[in-house]
């Protein structure tokens, strides 16, 4: 940090008794013109620019660029961006530290000394993606799981604590204490970071990139942040500027109050919807208007959470009052507070009433308009009122060809869409269950809720939600409802003071009487950690093949996700959670009909039992700012298990052979000093045929590994036992399994094969059908190289490292397809496949693709940032030449294309050969 960098802008203030430094906007002004209405996201990505400005990766142009901005709301600028800090969780942190670990090998390898690979931006790893539902319902549920997470991770958590001593600059969050975001909420942000340098104190915005794509939830706290891939986190991490194009920003204007009864989740829902169809892809979204001085700053980060789920790079609060509320509320310092009011406001940084910047596009919510809200049955942003449920339920069944007959459709289900079996035999159960659970003798029929699952960051991080479902169960306990047998229920909240103040709020016991035993502190259901269905349900569900459904908290439905038997699944508040429990069957219709009913002979409705605002409200008040302080006081420290964990003090890890867990990826073999020349494509065979929406759970599962997959057998010829599998997300230290994961979904749809759903293709020279990962083997044995082809949004959802990786080693050179999601381009750029685009109406069906095509590329070693490329398509019936469009956008997106990825580009470059 120079004090020479930009003349003239840096600055000093006062805040709590200290002298900061600052590179000041409005000083920058003077020169660069006005900014007054420059988008408070692009006034922090400004500021950074002047921070590095004695850097060469930054010029005055890419200064000038982010002001005039402001003339047509759009450029197509590029410029480097430095965020403070980096943020991981396990799932993606595992392979991020393995391929640390894999580059201080390469550097020893090549003569050099291996410390000189560290991170030189703080790192804080949460572990949070590990623990699984496998108990439930039970008072010892939590430590169970506890116990068996750290059974079964062992060796995955014993090379986190050997990173944890081997790299600087990098600090690890046992398991057992939270989600990554709702810590980051709570404890880790500081919405102002601070710097000691050449005897200064500096403060400049907390900015930072996550390896998970819902670190957009730090946006509410006025922290600027979004999900990268983990090759790019670790790009940054390593001192290499975020490569964007100055983006567009998309102003959202809130305005009213929610109405009495209606939750953050289910305005968040409506956000997702409204942004996912004006299309936000690529774009920043900025969140303005009167209506944000009475909306809480958890719900702000609800909203933020899910800018994934409708799109944009991020959703950004400015800092207001609220916002420093938030910071004393958890437990942040008073000299904290008061340096972000400071900062914030000599920046030009603080929201002020009625001020309206400069938008791309805008759009406008009176929250008044809010209704009650699920959304499914597969993508978060279809949002379903509350009232049309059991239309939406008949919908899918009707689009999977299992229509419901007049008898069902006409039924009102007084007991949630179940009967007892022998009763109503009139009743036209097509492909009902009957099952005999522990005693208890029930029918499962079509749209049965066998999970309600209160998870993930998205809600357990807001107060508001949380204690509403508490008073909700315990007005439904004191009515006489309680959770239908089929249901598995589990709470998982986000931070251990979640639990505190349920506690408080008098409300867990509510909630213990109702299933909602707490499970363990972690994503759990919505991330795939669901764990296994009873038994009985299970065979109940596989035999009769039916399509039942999971309601969750959450902010992931997408298709094979939650859990491979539950076809459906639906994002829901966690009050409403607790209320599908009850009711059982999401063909039940609860806006109008009765949960159930009661002790006393009568029906129970919803509205019975909903909690008031008022009461809502009241139980928030028992939320403490000593229970923050009290939980995040030792925060890294972990439990006596942790503590015990023995690692060994080495620079260099030291790899097994035995470990299925953690293995020495292949990605630097061979590695030189300079980079090989790029070679075209030619004659490569298509590896998969796709449609629109592949998600990167499509591409890189993160839930169960089936027994009879090319990953289950691996493990299964290791030794390990089925029930020992773990999951994916688990598994992703280890390339071997995550080669044969990589377009292993059970839900995928390959169009090379008529009517088969997995992951399955057809060797074109022999015509057999086959797993993906053995067709690309047997490619590979054979030299030839491979290609993808899909349709509209390739590679939406979470920031998957591993869906770039095991694409790029299962020999896949180019994916060409209608449109990519953000994070997944960038992703396959960094492992040195290149994303191409259709062009000039061009698609796979209109161009009449059934995958025994030959592709060619000509042009990959003259490529040019957003240039084309020649695509020969050859077929017995002649050849075809389109143009596609290379989406290398930036300079810096090319150079590490042109390198085989970004780390080697990095590796290169810190030992002094780039």
């Amino acid at each position: 940090m120079s004090t020479e960098s930009t003349p003239d802008t840096l600055q000093t203030f006062e805040a709590a008794g200290t002298t900061y430094h600052y590179y000041s906007l409005p000083k920058a002004a003077e020169a660069l013109g006005d900014i007054d209405r420059l988008p408070m996201t692009l006034k922090i990505l400004l500021e950074n620019q002047l921070r590095f400005a004695d850097n060469p990766s930054v010029a005055r142009e890419d200064m000038q660029s982010l002001v005039d901005w402001q003339q047509d709301a759009s450029s197509d600028h590029e410029i480097g961006y430095r965020p403070a800090r980096v943020l991981m969780q396990d799932f993606t942190g595992v392979p991020g530290v393995v391929d640390l670990a894999s580059m201080r090998a390469a550097v020893e390898s090549l003569g050099e000394d291996p410390s000189r690979i560290n991170p030189l931006s703080p790192v804080d790893l949460v572990i949070d993606h590990s623990v699984m539902v496998d108990k439930f319902g039970n008072p010892t549920a939590f430590r169970d799981n506890v116990a068996i997470e750290m059974e079964r991770n062992r060796e995955r958590y014993e090379f986190l604590r050997w990173g944890q001593q081997a790299f600087d600059n990098f600090r690890v969050v046992p398991p057992g204490t939270g989600i990554c975001h709702q810590v980051n909420l709570e404890y880790l942000g500081k919405t102002v970071w601070t710097k000691e340098e050449d005897g200064k104190t500096f403060a400049y915005p907390d900015t930072l990139v996550g390896t998970d794509s819902h670190t957009t939830m730090i946006n509410g706290l006025g922290v600027l942040g979004w999900g990268v891939g983990g090759i790019e986190a670790e790009a940054a991490m390593l001192g290499q500027p975020v490569s964007m194009l100055i983006p567009e920003v998309v102003g959202f204007k809130l305005t009213g109050k929610l109405r009495e009864g209606i939750t953050a989740t289910d305005l968040v829902l409506t956000v997702t919807q409204m942004l996912r169809e004006r299309g936000v892809v690529g774009k920043f979204v900025e969140f303005y208007g009167d209506g944000l001085a009475d909306l809480p700053l958890a719900d702000r980060a609800t909203i933020a959470n899910m800018a994934p789920e409708y799109g944009a790079t991020c959703g950004f609060f400015p800092v207001d009052d609220e916002t420093l509320n938030y910071l004393r509320l958890t437990g942040r310092e008073d000299a904290q507070v008061e340096l972000v009011e400071a900062y914030c406001k000599a920046q030009g940084l603080w929201r002020e009433p009625g001020h309206e910047p400069i938008f791309s596009d805008t759009l406008h919510l009176d929250m008044d308009e809010v209704e009650s809200s699920l959304a499914g049955p597969k993508r978060p942003q279809d949002r379903v009122a509350l009232k049309d449920m059991p239309t939406a339920f008949a919908k899918v069944m009707e689009d999977d060809g299992k229509p419901l007959s007049a008898t069902e459709k006409g039924r009102l289900f007084s007991e949630g869409g179940q009967t007892a079996v022998g009763v109503e035999e009139s009743y036209e159960h097509h492909d009902s269950q009957e099952v005999d659970m522990e005693g208890e003798a029930f029918r499962l029929d079509p749209g049965a809720v066998v999970i309600a699952a209160i998870t993930s960051c998205t809600n357990t991080s807001n107060p508001s939600v949380m204690m509403a479902a508490g008073l909700l169960a315990r007005n439904a306990l004191a009515r006489g409802l309680k959770t239908k047998p089929w249901v598995k229920t589990s709470l998982a909240p986000g931070s251990k003071v979640v639990t505190d103040y349920l506690a408080a709020g008098g409300v867990q016991n509510d909630l213990n009487e109702l299933g909602f035993n707490l499970v363990g502190y972690g994503c759990t259901t919505c991330i795939g950690n669901s764990g296994p269905l009873p038994e009985a349900i299970e065979k109940a569900v596989e035999e009769g093949d039916l399509t039942v459904a999971s309601v969750l908290s959450g902010n992931r439905n997408f298709e094979g996700r939650v859990h491979p038997l539950v076809k459906t699944n639906w994002l829901a508040s966690p009050p409403l959670v607790v209320a599908y429990a009850l009711a059982g069957n999401v063909r039940k219709d609860i806006a109008n009909d009765p949960l159930g009913t009661g002790d006393d002979g009568q029906p129970v409705y919803l509205k019975d039992i909903w909690p008031s605002q008022a009461e809502i409200a009241e139980a928030v008040e028992k939320v403490k700012t000593e229970m923050f302080r009290k939980e995040y006081a030792e925060v890294f420290d972990g439990d006596d298990v942790w503590k015990a964990i023995d690692v060994p003090e080495s620079q260099v890890y030291q790899w097994s052979d035995d470990s299925t867990y953690i293995q020495h990826p292949p990605f630097f073999e061979g590695m030189g000093r300079e980079p090989a020349a790029t070679e075209d494509v030619e004659g490569a065979h298509i590896l998969a045929l796709l449609g629109d929406s592949v998600t990167t759970d499509h591409i890189s599962p993160a839930g169960a590994i089936k027994p009879d997959s090319p990953a289950g057998r691996y493990l299964q010829e290791r030794g390990v036992k089925p029930v020992d599998f773990n999951s994916y997300g688990s598994r992703r230290g280890n390339h071997e399994i995550m080669m044969r994961g990589t377009f292993a979904n059970v839900r995928i749809r390959n169009e090379m094969l008529d009517g088969v759903v997995g992951g399955e293709t057809r060797h074109v020279p022999s015509g057999e059908q086959m797993s993906i990962y053995d067709a690309a083997m047997k490619y590979q044995q054979e030299g030839t190289p491979l290609v993808v082809i899909a349709g509209k949004e390739y590679g939406t959802g979470s920031s998957r490292d591993w869906a770039a990786k095991g694409t790029r080693l299962l020999g896949v050179r180019a994916v060409l397809a209608e449109s990519f999601e953000r994070i997944h381009r960038s992703n396959l750029i960094g492992m040195g496949v290149v994303p191409l685009q259709f062009t000039e109406g061009d698609t796979r069906e209109t161009l009449g693709l059934i995958g025994d095509e030959r592709i060619s590329i000509s042009g990959l070693s003259e490529l040019t940032p957003g240039g084309k490329v020649e695509v020969t398509i050859a077929s017995p019936k002649g050849e075809k030449r389109i143009e596609a469009l290379c989406r290398i956008d930036t300079a810096n997106e090319l150079e590490y294309y042109l390198h085989g990825g970004i780390l080697h580009y990095v590796l290169r470059k810190m030992i002094g050969a780039a």
